[in-house]
């Protein structure tokens, strides 16, 4: 059985610097895939400006990635961020068959821990929204979020993970793991 690499990023904000750090990554990883867990373009009322702000310019730099990247939206992603966006991103939810079990992609503001979705045992719950890395199991129910490439919150660092056959690692973008989980333990 063939097993992509995949690499998990959330709460970009419209920061092109901080895109480019993300893809830079992503080429180091040697990922397959780019799962874009929403909040692409707009830093949203509640936050400050992020650094090198231009949703313009994230949305060029993302639509060049376009084949490679699987998207859900976020509570800071609008309609009229999906016509400049060549790719899907309007759905609350995407789901991943991955080695036997369900990914349920989301952003989090819908579907978190305290909302769960309809989910078997040993299936995973990947969201964004919190910008805090969580890699935990609940209930026989694997969570987690990569933390935020933009806006880290609760003194994180900037942060976005991996999924390397079973093993879901939360990395800084100096690539150093700050959370990593087994998807079969």
């Amino acid at each position: 059985m063939i097993s992509l690499k995949l690499f998990f990023i959330s709460d970009i904000h419209g920061s092109i610097y901080y895109l480019n750090e993300a893809l830079e990554k992503f080429k180091e990883e040697d990922c397959d895939y780019i799962v874009l867990l929403g909040d692409a373009l707009y830093h949203g009322p509640r936050n400050p400006l992020p650094k090198e702000y231009n949703p313009k310019e994230v949305a060029l730099l993302l639509n060049q990635h376009k084949d490679k990247i699987i998207a859900v939206r976020g509570n800071c992603d609008s309609e009229v961020d999906q016509m400049v966006i060549d790719y899907p991103m309007m759905g609350d939810y995407s789901i991943i068959l991955h080695n036997s079990r369900r990914l349920f992609l989301t952003h989090g503001h819908i579907y978190n821990k305290d909302n769960l979705p309809n989910l078997s045992e040993g299936d995973v719950l990947i969201h964004g929204h919190t910008h805090i890395p969580v890699a935990k199991k609940l209930e026989n129910i694997y969570i987690i979020n990569p933390g935020s490439i933009t806006l880290p919150k609760e003194n994180n660092p900037n942060s976005y993970g991996i999924l390397d056959n079973d093993i879901f690692e939360i990395k800084d973008l100096e690539g150093n793991i700050i959370k990593k989980i087994d998807l079969n333990s």
